[in-house]
């Protein structure tokens, strides 16, 4: 069987990601399957056949895509698909000079401004307060809710906690996000009370953070890593506790660190420490949240507008 030139081009990104740029492996998995995606839409053969017909097809398979549940990708989804394929071609002409079609000839599709899903005070606390503190596993989702309100982390970054990073005494955590930069996020009083709580109550002395709750949890000589909570199982935790508090529009992981961030910006944080915060790489991925936190622009409209 002849060689498929564009499969090996994709095998050699993949390690260089892996080696050179430090990418995490949940990355360079994401990027496997979505550029494996790209390569059996295709009749290209080789990095030096892809033209626009090759483009074109595979947008096409994007708009055509179902998931497991039977869902058409989001417009973001799909762009983000988009920028993956080009940061496989901007390598192929930069790291290994090859003379193909250029990142910028695939073109993304045409998106509406980002809505943020946001739960305020309320919600918030109705949420935290959902899991049964008088068991083992309502402490644990209660430190899982805690500590997501308390630091705005990602939900790859939660996953990945082990107990050594969680330095209860400072308040504070070193996490590891995109691009493999660490930042340190903090804890709040309540997200260390929930934390202690959980941890007081569990047996198992295993590296991760936040484990699966079954009889072997307490093995000692187990690693714990085949333990620890997958981000489809903390998912389900949040959805399941806002149904349990009563919240009608859902949250996901994610809505809980827009909430953190719309939190500290309504009472007064400024939006680079709020980047910071966040491990955002721009300041305009931060804007987002503006829209819905400036009280300045509030108290103008209080103040100026008399009808």
């Amino acid at each position: 069987m002849k060689e498929n030139k564009l499969r090996s081009a994709v095998t050699r990104y993949l390690q260089y990601l892996e080696s050179e740029q430090a990418k995490s492996p949940l990355t360079v998995k994401n990027y496997a399957h979505q550029l494996q995606d790209f390569v059996n839409s295709t009749k290209a053969r080789s990095p030096a056949a892809i033209d626009k017909a090759s483009i074109r097809s595979y947008k096409q398979y994007l708009h055509t895509f179902q998931d497991s549940f039977g869902a058409l990708l989001t417009v973001r989804t799909k762009n983000h698909r988009l920028t993956v394929l080009r940061a496989f071609l901007r390598y192929l002409i930069q790291e290994e000079e090859m003379d193909i079609l250029p990142p910028d000839r695939v073109q993304r599709f045409k998106q509406d401004p980002r809505q943020v899903k946001v739960l305020f005070d309320e919600g918030v606390e109705r949420l935290l307060h959902a899991p049964d503190p008088g068991t083992l596993m309502g402490k644990r989702d209660r430190a899982i809710l805690a500590t997501f309100f308390s630091t705005g982390l990602r939900l790859a970054e939660l996953v990945s906690l082990n107990r050594r990073e969680v330095n209860d005494q400072t308040r504070e955590m070193s996490v590891r996000g995109k691009r493999g930069k660490v930042r340190v996020v903090f804890l709040s009083d309540p997200a260390v009370k929930a934390i202690r709580a959980y941890l007081d109550a569990l047996e198992s002395e295993c590296d991760p953070l936040f484990i699966r709750l079954v009889k072997d949890s307490t093995d000692r000589t187990m690693s714990g890593n085949e333990l620890r909570l997958t981000p489809r199982s903390i998912q389900n935790i949040v959805k399941k506790y806002a149904l349990l508090a009563g919240i009608v529009e859902c949250p996901s992981p994610h809505t809980l660190r827009h909430s953190f961030a719309t939190h500290l910006l309504r009472n007064g944080a400024d939006l680079r420490s709020v980047q910071e915060m966040l491990g955002h790489k721009d300041l305009s991925t931060t804007q987002i949240y503006t829209h819905v936190t400036n009280p300045q622009l509030k108290e103008v409209h209080k103040k100026f507008h008399r009808m």
